[in-house]
């Protein structure tokens, strides 16, 4: 589904697919700053104390978390800047994509990078040694993680919307909303292996999100109801 987005809604327009690897590059900054935190985090630590070393790493995912969105908040700076300099360069003095389309292929920009990163972790899992299941754990565990990296790459594409929403307005509610939401889909993680108790709430706030998106950007239940009749 999220090569799907790429290929019929970024991939034929070339400013989108910049803004689409600019939003990558700069979660992979986000990323690179928490992972390095929390490494100095660890080494300074008692590898020996269990409870510390699990602590250190709910810290470390929930920093990662603040780091990701301070990090959108500087994008959007960013991109509001460009727009202005589209504007003048413009012959007619209007912007070729709209603050609300850039919101959407940051948030693509976003996901995409989070999503090949769980990829990543996942096939270098697979290498082995051993066999998933072999302990008596879940079978399931990549058929998950599948699921999980896709619920997340969702998820920041509609936060992009919703945080985008919240700073054109000065809507800081939507901002804290989209922060706290990601603390939860984060947090929930440590449910697992009981997959349930990180799945089902992530979809659900899926759902939510979806939703809240959809609205913002101007849709509507009779708009959805002509695009689910195919009508014009």
């Amino acid at each position: 589904p999220a090569l799907g987005l790429f290929l019929f809604t970024i991939a034929r327009d070339p400013l989108r697919i910049i803004i689409l690897i600019a939003g990558a590059f700069f979660w992979l900054v986000s990323l690179l700053l928490s992972s390095l935190i929390w490494f100095i985090a660890v080494k300074a630590s008692d590898p020996r104390d269990e409870p510390l070393q699990k602590g250190l790493l709910i810290f470390g995912v929930m920093f990662s978390v603040l780091l990701q969105e301070a990090f959108r908040f500087l994008y959007y700076k960013l991109l509001r800047k460009a727009i202005e300099g589209l504007v003048a360069l413009s012959e007619d003095g209007c912007s070729p994509i709209s603050i609300q389309q850039m919101a959407y292929v940051a948030g693509v920009g976003f996901g995409l990078m989070s999503g090949a990163f769980s990829m990543i972790n996942l096939l270098a899992d697979s290498l082995g040694p051993g066999t998933v299941g072999i302990h008596g754990d879940s079978q399931l565990y990549f058929l998950t993680s599948a699921f999980m990296t896709m619920v997340l790459i969702f998820l920041h594409t509609f936060w992009g919307i919703l945080f985008f929403h919240g700073c054109e307005h000065r809507r800081w509610w939507e901002i804290a909303a989209v922060v706290v939401m990601h603390l939860a889909v984060s947090g929930s993680t440590f449910c697992n292996p009981l997959y349930v108790g990180s799945l089902v709430p992530s979809y659900l706030l899926m759902a939510v999100a979806a939703t809240w998106a959809y609205l913002l950007s101007g849709g509507s239940a009779q708009n959805l109801r002509r695009f689910l009749l195919c009508k014009s």
